[in-house]
């Protein structure tokens, strides 16, 4: 905590420890910079987290999005003694052993793990991600380090009191517990191979078991250039064009089709192959949308389309958006606004990088608080515009989306699609309803022998409590200082034998002495509450 504290007034974040001055003042323009600087210097679990609050809109403000989202993992590779160990205890094999090839430099080192070339002994190209041998206990002291900090933001930071802050940290500890794990990342490898088996526009490495683990993920090796190191200036224009509608066309099939997308479209986990196939890496961080999301994603589209704007709050809210029920009006007029600013526009004059940016900046102004599954799902569709766009300046992702919703809601309100959802809730009421009268049962049951006990539910009460508890325990130590001086002095006034000291007796002294100490640890406490 010292160290944090240290880093962030080097940053000029050192009024946080003032709780004082904690709610005062405008925040300053740079304040995204710097906070990016800050999380760099702390680390790389830090740089984590900062890619983290990159995602979340509803909770960090544009701008400082906008900084934090050029946060990358930029950490020095581990040596190949820690390689040979990490495969020895999980292979049973040596590297030789293991590998006929296996090249010593990484291709890419980050935080949790790092990535060689290597070459199976069946002669078959791979690449093989190493995890780092400190990873997991570096990883739950630095989880363990940003718990005492929420704690401390959360007692001394006014303006972040919307904010759950020990939630958002708990979220990110499972999170990157998660990234831990390399067989889950094999298994997301393996469902978008099967989602993408026979597409000729996007490529799947082949995840090779036999040589895959909690800490080693062996991979097919594709060979192709990341769409960052690709020499973009001396593409034609239709060259440009083309890539930039295959990305965005990729993401759209996995969103709306296949419900299950990969989180992170940067474009160093994209590769352009020699046959123009697009190669997919890095499957850490993966969207799922249920089939309720895509049915009630449905609707908001057809009340969008059909210009019923008022229903536009509830639809949000029927997704697990949350926002304070009493700025929904404020809510709908700014959903109008910006609806009808866009509203009947031809896509090529829309600037769908600033539509997103403005979404954005109505998310943090409500206060909306998104479900973590539309928290990715953001997250990657904005990276998938800002990549397009710096791929082909004229891209337009609306363009490509179109289609797929038009598509969408077409097939889910198919009369096969309907009849089957009628069954289910016809199934679904079936079952309320033969269950019922057990119910009713147990609740008359319960109340006949007085046992019925109902619990309610107030955020914020915790608090109170202890605001009270606080309270009280103060008035109870003034009370003792002044009982403490009333008898002191009273013994100074009455008391005419034994030992004195300054004129008063000795025993008077000796009160007025500890009620000063009580009455100084009393002050003290007060001022440091900031709350005198």
């Amino acid at each position: 905590m010292t160290e944090i504290g240290r880093v962030a007034t080097r940053h000029g974040f050192g009024y946080l420890l003032d709780r004082r001055r904690a709610s005062d003042g405008e925040p300053d323009a740079d304040r995204g910079r710097r906070l990016r600087e800050m999380l760099d210097e702390l680390g790389p679990t830090f740089v984590k987290f900062g890619q983290l609050l990159s995602t979340r809109p509803d909770i960090v403000p544009p701008d400082v999005i906008v900084e934090l989202r050029k946060l990358q993992d930029d950490v020095t590779p581990f040596p190949m003694e820690d390689v040979e160990r990490v495969v020895r205890e999980e292979l049973g094999l040596t590297v030789e052993r293991a590998f006929v090839d296996f090249d010593e430099r990484p291709i890419a080192a980050a935080s949790i793990g790092q990535v060689h070339r290597a070459t199976l002994p069946t002669g078959v190209d791979v690449v093989v991600k190493v995890q780092r041998p400190s990873a997991p206990r570096q990883i739950e002291s630095d989880l363990r380090l940003m718990g005492s900090a929420a704690s401390f933001v959360r007692e001394r930071v006014r303006q972040l009191d919307f904010i759950d802050t020990g939630e958002l940290v708990d979220e990110f500890g499972r999170s990157i517990r998660q990234e831990l794990d390399y067989q889950q990342e094999a298994r997301n490898a393996e469902a978008f191979r099967r989602n993408f088996a026979g597409d000729d526009r996007v490529a799947v490495p082949r995840v090779w078991w036999r040589y895959t683990t909690g800490r080693l993920l062996t991979l097919e090796r594709l060979e192709g250039v990341h769409v960052r190191d690709l020499a973009l200036e001396s593409w034609t224009d239709e060259k440009r064009r083309d890539l930039a509608y295959r990305l965005t066309d990729a993401w759209m099939t996995m969103i709306f089709r296949h419900a299950f997308f990969h989180g992170d479209p940067h474009p160093a986990n994209i590769l352009h192959l020699s046959d123009g196939r697009l190669g997919l890496v890095d499957f850490g961080l993966v969207g799922r949308l249920t089939d309720a999301d895509m049915a009630r994603l449905t609707r908001l589209f057809v009340d969008a389309a059909t210009e019923n704007i008022s229903a536009l709050p509830r639809r949000l809210a029927d997704l697990g958006v949350r926002y304070p029920r009493d700025r929904e009006d404020e809510l709908r007029s700014r959903i109008e606004e910006l609806y009808y600013r866009y509203y009947g526009s031809r896509l090529s004059d829309i600037d769908p990088i600033e539509a997103i940016r403005e979404g954005l900046d109505l998310i943090y102004a409500m206060n909306l608080r998104l479900p973590t599954r539309f928290v990715i799902l953001d997250k990657a569709i904005a990276t998938l515009g800002s990549v397009a766009a710096e791929v082909y300046p004229d891209f337009n992702v609306f363009e490509v989306a179109r289609p797929y919703a038009k598509q969408l809601v077409a097939d889910r309100l198919s009369p096969k699609r309907l009849a089957l959802r009628a069954r289910q809730e016809v199934e679904e009421l079936s079952e309320i309803a033969f269950e019922m009268p057990r119910q009713v049962h147990d609740v008359l049951n319960e109340l006949r022998d007085g046992e019925l006990l109902m619990r309610i539910s107030n955020p914020g009460v915790d608090d109170l409590a202890h605001h009270i508890d606080v309270s009280v325990n103060r008035i109870a130590v003034a009370l003792v200082i002044l009982g403490g001086l009333v008898g002191s002095s009273l013994i100074g006034v009455l008391a005419e034998d034994g030992p004195h000291l300054l004129g008063l007796h000795l025993l008077s002294v000796v009160g007025f002495v500890m009620s000063g100490v009580f009455g100084v640890w009393l002050l003290w406490g007060v001022l440091r509450s900031g709350r005198l």
